[in-house]
């Protein structure tokens, strides 16, 4: 019997918090580059009675991309995207942040695009990181939106001389996925289909803790402390803005990002968390 397909990419906890609020009756299909990582959370998914598939996808490649695409139409419409995939500044080298953070992502909302079934939504997990970036122009903000995927890295803004270290490719990468949702939802709305990214400021998870253990270390400790909510976020939370967004609820959100970082960016730019106070 043909199911409802959700597409998952990059097995982790966010993933998976927004994939149990909305997986009820579909048929879920986990790609992650590891196919063990995937295998897990499947497994998890599994025993509390969800339909899911683990599949190995790297989403730097579009082949990888578009071999998962065939897999979940072997079960059904695509009828969600849920792309939690990425690598963060403390565990990737600059040009692999943006083959997967940048061009990946960018390649899989065109080709999900392509594909997803009319009243489909998706969301794409972004960062705060994009948000502290200072502003690069209408010029540039417009070529991280249109260019066409293949040419993207090509860019003057993403070349090596220009990027300075792994946290400004990130931040670029997060800033490219959030003109690239824009951009690309009025594609999606062409096929009566919706799709926003959300920003998630620091949500505890095994990427986050690498951060926490990693050169950058003292620095995001430092933002949850200051921030105004004065701590860090879980998945769940992030899931509760998923949840909004892909349901009828959030009917009339479209080519839209939302922060939800406890206020960390609004401290970094008005607050104690301003660079000149630390």
């Amino acid at each position: 019997m043909k199911k409802d397909v959700i597409l998952w990419t990059g097995a982790g906890q966010i993933g998976m918090a927004i994939a149990r609020r909305l997986g009820h009756g579909k048929k879920i299909v986990v790609g992650d580059k590891n196919i063990e990582n995937a295998n897990a959370i499947a497994k998890i998914m599994k025993d509390a009675g969800f339909d899911v598939e683990a599949f190995e996808c790297d989403i730097s490649s579009r082949e990888s991309i578009l071999n998962l695409i065939k897999k979940g139409q072997e079960y059904g419409e695509i009828a969600m995207l849920i792309n939690s995939a990425g690598v963060s500044p403390s565990q990737a080298p600059i040009e692999r942040i943006l083959h997967v953070d940048l061009y990946g992502t960018a390649v899989l909302l065109e080709e999900v695009g392509k594909v997803i079934k009319e009243g489909g939504t998706g969301v794409t997990i972004s960062s705060q990181s994009g948000h502290r970036l200072e502003q690069l122009g209408a010029k540039i903000d417009e070529e991280l939106a249109t260019t066409p995927t293949e040419e993207l890295l090509k860019l003057d803004v993403l070349q090596p001389e220009n990027i300075k270290d792994t946290l400004h490719a990130y931040q670029l990468a997060k800033r490219c996925n959030e003109k690239r949702v824009m951009a690309e939802s009025v594609k999606w709305g062409k096929r009566g289909a919706r799709i926003n990214s959300i920003s998630p400021g620091i949500i505890v998870t095994p990427l986050a803790i690498d951060e926490f253990n990693g050169i950058r270390g003292d620095f995001y400790k430092n933002m949850f402390a200051k921030c105004p909510a004065g701590r860090s976020g879980i998945a769940d939370e992030v899931a509760n803005v998923a949840e909004l967004l892909m349901t009828d609820k959030g009917a009339f959100i479209t080519g839209a990002d939302f922060l939800i970082d406890g206020g960390a960016t609004a401290s970094y730019f008005y607050g104690p968390l301003k660079p000149e106070n630390n």
